[in-house]
């Protein structure tokens, strides 16, 4: 058996102490890595929380930290569900309303045809406007609607929305415009509207609205424009004098009936055409400010007044299609008359033709056509047809004689018809398109004294 040199021995002093040396150093390494080992591991658990609460943040929708009121979306998506998605176009302002963005917050293309409130401080954006003005979409006016009581206006006009409009619009006492026109909204308009006191504007034309106008629209105080026309409405035109800053007027194309109540001093614009109201107009002669008076295709009897051809803005008239049988035409020395468009046809006028328009300075279109007019035609209006005169007719009257000179110019530019007369009227010239009368039509039909 060999043998280990002394300082190999089991029992040597030094090896004993190398060993204790040696078990030092260990703990003196245990004791420096372990701090070190934690910091590492902590970085590393803390790199992978970051990593996975950004992927759960960015994977949950931004509308779960909505600041739009969530009362109000739901009223986006009732809104977007109550209309045939074949009819929703790619193009369409409600084919960005996805929900996966907050409508009040969301930039670039995403929920267009929507505006929001500012919101207070602590406080959630409202939905303030809504415009698909020309989306052609196809459905139903949620009645949720009803719930967007920051609304202060609402565009859904030449579309395809049917049924009733819902009553819960009268809970929108925001509301200063109303826009449904050129749809097929039916039913009648709801009596509660007199609760939306802010209206400025009312547009429900074209649609198939029934029953009567509500009484209570003279409410509407701040109401600048009113159009109900091409509907199916009856009954008579209410007192709405108390809409003293109302502009325009627009009732035509219903069947409206009864006389002339009295209306707004404010009126700009007139339009009561494709009716069935009776009686005089003279009412109408308050309206001073009128700039466009349209009474056509309606019952209206009596006397087209002076005062009515001579209203001082008024530059279009047209009181054609009623009963009228005398109109009175003075001659105008204020320069500053606006008439342009003077549009009688097809009433009951009899005597002469009215040779003072020609003072109407800014008159450029006539049609005196379907009248009883009887006697020559003046001379002066051979001063106008080949100046400011652009359309004359006076067809189907009774109008006798030959034509003024200047009538039967080569160079005439002028559009109308003398046709269906007792006049001398040379088949070569234009304006005697589509022949006279027969003889025996005109006997027993002269005149009275012209204007």
């Amino acid at each position: 058996m060999s043998h280990l040199p002394n300082h190999f021995n089991q029992n040597h002093p030094y090896k004993e102490q190398t060993l204790s040396h040696n078990n030092n150093n260990r703990r003196l390494n245990k004791a420096f890595l372990n701090p070190m080992a934690r910091s590492i591991q902590f970085i590393l658990s803390f790199c992978s929380y970051t990593i996975i609460r950004t992927i759960i943040l960015t994977s949950i929708p931004r509308c779960v930290q909505s600041k739009t009121l969530e009362s109000d979306i739901q009223v986006l998506r009732f809104l977007k569900q109550s209309i045939d998605p074949i009819t929703i176009s790619s193009s369409s302002f409600l084919n960005t309303w996805t929900f996966e963005n907050d409508p009040c917050e969301s930039s670039g293309a995403h929920f267009l045809g929507i505006l929001c409130t500012i919101p207070h401080e602590n406080s959630s954006s409202r939905i303030s406007a809504i415009d698909l003005e020309g989306e052609g979409l196809e459905g139903f006016l949620t009645s949720t609607i009803g719930n967007l009581t920051e609304l202060t206006t609402i565009n859904l006009s030449r579309n395809k929305f049917r049924g009733p409009i819902p009553n819960t619009l009268s809970n929108l006492e925001n509301l200063n415009r109303l826009v449904l026109a050129d749809n097929f909204f039916s039913g009648s308009i709801p009596n509660r509207i007199n609760r939306l006191w802010k209206l400025g504007s009312i547009d429900l034309s074209r649609n198939r609205l029934s029953g009567s106008i509500p009484a209570v629209i003279s409410a509407f105080r701040s109401l600048t424009l009113l159009r109900l026309s091409n509907n199916e409405l009856s009954g008579r035109i209410p007192e709405l004098t108390g809409l003293w800053q109302l502009s325009t007027l627009d009732l035509s194309g219903n069947q409206l009936y009864g006389n002339l109540p009295q209306l707004p001093i404010s009126l700009r614009s007139l339009l009561l055409g494709h009716n069935l109201l009776s009686g005089e107009i003279s009412s109408i002669m308050r309206l001073q400010h009128l700039k466009t008076l349209d009474l056509s295709d309606n019952r209206f009897s009596g006397l087209i007044n002076q005062e009515i051809i001579t209203l001082p803005e008024v530059s279009r008239l047209n009181v054609s299609e009623n009963q009228f049988t005398t109109m009175a035409v003075m001659r105008s020395t204020d320069r500053s008359t606006q008439l342009q468009v003077l549009d009688m046809h097809g009433n009951r006028v009899h005597g002469h033709l009215p040779a003072n328009l020609i003072t109407y300075g800014n008159l450029t279109s006539i049609n005196l056509g379907n009248n009883l007019f009887s006697g020559r035609i003046p001379l002066q209006y051979g001063e106008k047809v080949g100046g400011s005169w652009r359309s004359l007719y006076l067809d189907h009257n009774f109008l006798e004689g030959g034509l003024p000179p200047e009538f039967g110019s080569r160079a005439l530019r002028i559009r109308g018809s003398l046709a269906q007369n007792c006049l001398r009227c040379p088949l070569n010239n234009s304006l005697c398109h589509g022949g006279q009368r027969a003889a025996s039509e005109c006997v027993g039909h002269s005149g009275g004294d012209s204007a």
